[in-house]
Formats: structure tokens, C-alpha cells, sequence
């Protein structure tokens, strides 16, 4: 086995940058619904900011990685700061619903062109020696930072949102500073493909009616329930468990001392930070590896299909958790993770393994597009559990999403029992 090769210095810098980000980025997103009610608006109108929000920050990086070849990653990191400050701190000045979209908008802009640049940073100066190794800590800082940041925010809300706003604006503004001074751009061939010619290419794959009918499954029956998780569970548990109880029966277990950390005083009563919890990050964090490992030698979409279930399962102990104990809403999250660990990093590797060798970036790219019609369309059920919440069965959200994942991975399957599997390359 040869030796490892060393990660060079701009690894580390980019993979700190990547922190600051997903701090800032979902610090913002876990809360956003809370913000959005308390300022008046309705469980629709927040969907419509959430779709959008998320239609930018997945459509953006087709065109993004592109500009970052011609024009260089640290110049675009830098325009992607120059979207990012502005809109954060407009979100201190601007109350209105044209507003608050518009700036969650430019949000979604600037998260857009940023995705694809650290990932990019962390393929170009890695090879064969470290490359796993070296995504591997890319995707723990992804959720260290996606972690830490609703934790942190969910803490200032109880103060002002203003402080949640500055803090993630001063995060950007640090990520501005430590690129400019340490980022040093990688030396890489530059492939000099032009956005038309991306595009044809992506027609030519697209063209495949059999793969372009798989993407739309997957989008509409994977990536929709998965973005309507992260959508709709914070305000699910914000307005409909009990938080303060859920304080109590997680300091019975952990102490006073570290559920104060996801946890804030409400006129003398303690409570969770609904956003603090209610994402899959610190999961991810502790059971990744032993995931992967456990599934790494099973076929991908079988894998991909059971992971699904799983995620379903944790939709109907979240929905129980509203009438039958609160704190089941640790052991659905949970449920879900371990779904979404299973499944995501499956189909991913299914779809790179599906195209020839030459054109796998190329698949992928398409795969930003199952990913894209799903996030834009999960804002529909946060509307939806509005309308449950009207007819007094907000738990009727969680059932619906686990119904529209199980017959996600019955479609995709007879899908697949019909029209055959792809024929994965040997390399």
C-alpha cells in the first residue's frame, strides 16, 4: 500500500472555512421557521421562502463550479462573501414578507455559488492515497459546522434574532478574512469546459429517457421528503411538544449542566432549542463510519431502498411523539439519521458508478438536479402541516411524509424491476 500523502495546507484552510459556513448557513435555516411565525406570517408563507431558498442553493452550483474553473476558486469564495453579507444583514432591517424572500433569496445565491468550491478545493489536492481520508473529514466538517451552528443561534434567538443575524454575518465576514490571507489557490489543470458546453453534455446524459425518468423519481420521491424533514420538523416541535418537559427528561439523563447547551430560559422555565435538535448533524457526527462500513459490501440501490424505510419509520415515531411521549422525537430523529446515512451516500455512489468513467462528474452534476426539484418542491408541505394544524392533527405531516417515502421506494423499485437496473462500470 503506498504512503499517504500529506494534505496540504490549503486542505485545512478550506476545510475551516467549510465550518464557518455550515454554521452560519444552517444557523439561519434550522431557526428560520420559528423567526418567520413570530414575526406573524403562516406555516404557507414560510414554505414559499423555504422552496425558493433551497432552489438557489441547489440550482446555483451547476453554473458556479464552471466560473470557479475559469476565474479561479479563491476569486469566486470572495463573490460568494460579497452575496452573503449584505442579505444576512438585511435580515435585521427588512420584516416584509417581498422582503424576507428577496434576502432569503440572495442567501440561497450566495450558499449556491459557495457549494461547490470547497468539495472542488478538496478533490484537486487530494489522490489516490487520501482521497477517502480526505472527503471523509470534509464531510465531518459539513456536520460540525452544521451541527454547532444551530446550537449556537438557537442560544442568541433567546436573546434577539439580531445577535443570530450578526453572528452569522461575522462568520462570513471570518471566512472573507481567512481566505483572502491564507487561501492560496491550488494549482489544477483547468478543463476550460464553457457553461453551453456543460449543458449540451448534461442533454446528451438527459437525453437517456430511462435515467432522466430515474433522476425525476428521485427527486420527487427521495430528495422531497428528505428537504421536507429539515423543513418542517423545528416548528413541529417548537409548536406541538412540549419543550420543557423534553428539558426535563434529557437533563434527568445528561445533567442540567449539558442540556443547558441545546437549551434556553424562557421567563425562569427551561426549554430545548427545537433547532438545536432537530437536525441529523450530530448523528452523522458519531455513526457515519460505522454506517458505511456495516452497508459498504451490499449492493447500492437495494442498500439505498432499505435506507428509505428506515427514514419512513422515523416519520411515524415523530408523528407518535406528539400524542403518545414527547420524547420519542429523539428516537424518530434518530431513525431518520440513520435513513439518511444509509441512503444518501448510496445513491450517490450508484449514480458515479452507473456512468462511464470519463463523464462521472458528469452524472453527478445531474444528480444536483434530482436534488434540486426536490428541495423546490418540499416548501408544499410545510404549508401542508399548516392545514393540519387547522384540522387539529399536526402529527397528520409526519404520516404523510412517511406514506410518500414508502411509496417513494415502492416506485422506485418496480421502477427498476421493470425497466432493469443501470449497469454500473467496473472502472
Amino acid at each position: 500500500m503506498k504512503n499517504r500523502t500529506r494534505f496540504p495546507f490549503v486542505f485545512w484552510v478550506a476545510n475551516g472555512i467549510e465550518v464557518l459556513e455550515r454554521f452560519a448557513y444552517y444557523g439561519i435555516y434550522m431557526g428560520f421557521g420559528i423567526y418567520l411565525q413570530q414575526l406573524g406570517y403562516s406555516k404557507g408563507d414560510l414554505g414559499i421562502i423555504q422552496s425558493i431558498f433551497l432552489a438557489l442553493s441547489y440550482l446555483v452550483p451547476l453554473f458556479s463550479g464552471t466560473f470557479a474553473d475559469k476565474y479561479g476558486f479563491k476569486k469566486v469564495l470572495i463573490v460568494s462573501y460579497c452575496a452573503y453579507l449584505p442579505t444576512i444583514l438585511l435580515l435585521i432591517f427588512t420584516k416584509t414578507f417581498s422582503g424576507i424572500a428577496l434576502t432569503m433569496l440572495g442567501i440561497g445565491l450566495a450558499a449556491g455559488i459557495f457549494k461547490p468550491l470547497i468539495s472542488g478545493t478538496v478533490r484537486v489536492v487530494t489522490d489516490q492515497t487520501n482521497k477517502t481520508l480526505g472527503f471523509g473529514i470534509f464531510y465531518a466538517m459539513v456536520n460540525v459546522g452544521a451541527s454547532f451552528g444551530p446550537i449556537i443561534m438557537g442560544k442568541l434567538r433567546a436573546l434577539s434574532w439580531d445577535y443570530v443575524f450578526i453572528t452569522a454575518a461575522a462568520a462570513v465576514g471570518l471566512m472573507f478574512l481567512i481566505t483572502l490571507i491564507f487561501y492560496k489557490e491550488p494549482p489544477r489543470q483547468i478543463e476550460g469546459i464553457t457553461l453551453k458546453k456543460k449543458f449540451q453534455d448534461m442533454g446528451e446524459v438527459l437525453s437517456d429517457l430511462k435515467y432522466l425518468t430515474f433522476i425525476i423519481l428521485l427527486g420527487v420521491f427521495f430528495w422531497l421528503p428528505f428537504w421536507a424533514f429539515f423543513n418542517v420538523l423545528t416548528v413541529y416541535i417548537d409548536d406541538y411538544l412540549d419543550t420543557a418537559a423534553l428539558y426535563q427528561g434529557v437533563s434527568s439523563i445528561l445533567g442540567a449542566g449539558i442540556t443547558s447547551v441545546i437549551s434556553s430560559s424562557d421567563n425562569g422555565v427551561w426549554r430545548i432549542n427545537a433547532e438545536a435538535i432537530s437536525h441529523t448533524g450530530y448523528i452523522i457526527i458519531v455513526f457515519q463510519i460505522f454506517v458505511s462500513r456495516t452497508f459498504e459490501k451490499r449492493a447500492a440501490l437495494p442498500s439505498f431502498l432499505f435506507g428509505m424505510l428506515v427514514a419512513a419509520a422515523g416519520f411515524i415515531v415523530l408523528g407518535f411523539s406528539i400524542n403518545l411521549a414527547g420524547g420519542l422525537v429523539f428516537f424518530g430523529i434518530f431513525l431518520f439519521a440513520f435513513g439518511e446515512m444509509i441512503s444518501s451516500p448510496r445513491i450517490q455512489e450508484y449514480i458515479t458508478w452507473i456512468a462511464p468513467k470519463e463523464k462521472a462528474g458528469l452524472y453527478m452534476g445531474t444528480n444536483f438536479l434530482a436534488t434540486f426539484i426536490g428541495a423546490t418542491l418540499s416548501g408544499i408541505y410545510t404549508g401542508v402541516m399548516g392545514g393540519f394544524e387547522a384540522a387539529g392533527t399536526p402529527e397528520y405531516i409526519m404520516y404523510t411524509l412517511a406514506a410518500h417515502t414508502i411509496i417513494g421506494a415502492l416506485a422506485i423499485y418496480i421502477f427498476v424491476r421493470v425497466y432493469g437496473e443501470f449497469k454500473e462500470m467496473d472502472e
